[in-house]
């Protein structure tokens, strides 16, 4: 049987071939972001996804059916977008579900990206055979996925997980969502990299790496040769940290991982 997963996220649309048994065959990367969301994400989407239909030679008679991981907050029912923290243009209120049936007329399941993580990670991953597990993916933002008595926990329309926007600072950063403090705003890659161009800015790191493109394999890459990123790494892993012992109170789960980019 011959499935594809679809993964939207802010900046990629990763699109591969997976079989009944959650083997990867073919995969491939596309940009969404090239010209600031002007062009709708899912219109990008929609045409990846029939240019590698095209170069794996997958009709649609061939496929048994496409999975969908998204950021922001899904409707599993509609398949569409409900929430995106107002991270990009041109996705709330996105019906993903139908614009896919357009060019893809079978089964076609659409969920929020981080309940996906969790899914895959109950299926085939370090959570398989747990019945409760806390999954978070750091990037961009923070996403949670729950599982618990070994279902993933939607809430009521599939906004459940969301450990992205919970306060752990009382009148903290504002928050692209509108509230202060949220997790992502100290946890996230996103807070990493400015807590590090904060750092340099302040002319703490030696470093020459951070001269220029400052993203987390850079970051990471510098670990044990610069006590200044040594120190900020420390300190947002405190942040992550701070979170999961907040969740941990909460699910009392068997395990807890962390995954993202």
């Amino acid at each position: 049987m011959n499935y594809i997963g679809v993964d939207i996220g802010g900046t990629q649309v990763k699109i591969g071939i997976i079989d009944e048994r959650g083997t990867i065959g073919s995969q491939a990367s596309y940009d969404v972001a090239f010209d600031g969301y002007d062009t709708p994400i899912i219109d990008t989407v929609a045409d990846r996804l029939l240019f590698f239909m095209g170069e794996n030679a997958l009709s649609a008679e061939k496929l048994d059916g496409i999975g969908i991981s998204a950021t922001g907050q899904i409707s599993v029912k509609e398949g569409r977008v409900i929430g995106s923290a107002g991270h990009i243009k041109n996705w709330e209120g996105c019906c993903i579900r139908d614009h896919i049936k357009e060019i893809y007329p079978g089964p076609v399941t659409v969920m929020n990206d981080a309940n996906c993580a969790a899914l895959a990670e109950h299926w085939v991953g370090k959570a398989k055979g747990a019945t409760d597990a806390v999954i978070i993916t750091i990037g961009t933002g923070v996403g949670g996925g729950i599982i618990a008595n070994s279902e993933i926990l939607c809430g009521i329309d599939g906004g459940a997980g969301e450990v992205g926007h919970f306060t752990i600072r009382n009148n903290g950063r504002l928050c692209s969502c509108g509230n202060r403090g949220c997790y992502e705003q100290y946890a996230s890659m996103t807070a990493l990299v400015r807590m590090v161009r904060q750092a340099q800015k302040a002319g703490k790191l030696k470093d020459s790496r951070m001269e220029g493109t400052i993203d987390g394999k850079t970051i990471f890459d510098a670990v044990g040769k610069d006590g200044a990123i040594d120190a900020v790494i420390n300190e947002w892993i405190d942040y992550v940290a701070d979170g999961l012992t907040g969740l941990i109170h909460i699910f009392n789960p068997q395990i807890v991982l962390v995954g993202g980019g």
